[in-house]
């Protein structure tokens, strides 16, 4: 299983912010879409930082209120891990569990093709586990 079979299953859209886009408005973006982090970028194609919930939390408290003014590229995330359509699953949950990240872009093609969580990854590990058990059920009581 690859990146594309959870992009074919969850979709592709992806929402982007600028990155002089105040914290504020990021909060606002981020309710609205009930998400936890939004992809930066200049043009809606490029990959220039995500920026979360968390991040947010970590500049409150570091900064306090007067962050909510600050354009979000001040406390975004800069380096940002992508992985392509043809990454396999396994890579990716790898990749996020040992760099600690919830969020990766798919890029490919010099442009953004979607998003996928560690909740979709780990969905997507979970129905495939789900119809293996299925086909070796069946197949143990001669329904192949």
């Amino acid at each position: 299983m690859h990146i594309s079979d959870v992009l074919r299953v969850k979709g592709t859209d992806v929402v982007t912010i600028t990155p002089d886009t105040k914290v504020r408005r990021l909060l606002a973006v981020l309710a609205e879409h009930r998400i936890g982090a939004v992809v930066v970028s200049h043009d809606g194609i490029s990959v220039d930082g995500i920026a979360g919930e968390r991040d947010i939390v970590r500049a409150l408290a570091k900064r306090g209120a007067a962050v909510m003014s600050e354009p979000v590229m001040a406390i975004c995330t800069a380096e940002v891990r992508t992985v392509t359509p043809q990454t396999p699953i396994e890579e990716v949950v790898r990749m996020m569990t040992e760099h600690r990240v919830r969020y990766a872009p798919v890029a490919a093609n010099g442009g953004l093709q979607g998003i996928v969580t560690l909740g979709d990854v780990v969905k997507n590990r979970i129905d495939e586990l789900e119809s293996e058990r299925a086909a070796l059920t069946d197949y143990i009581r001669g329904a192949h």
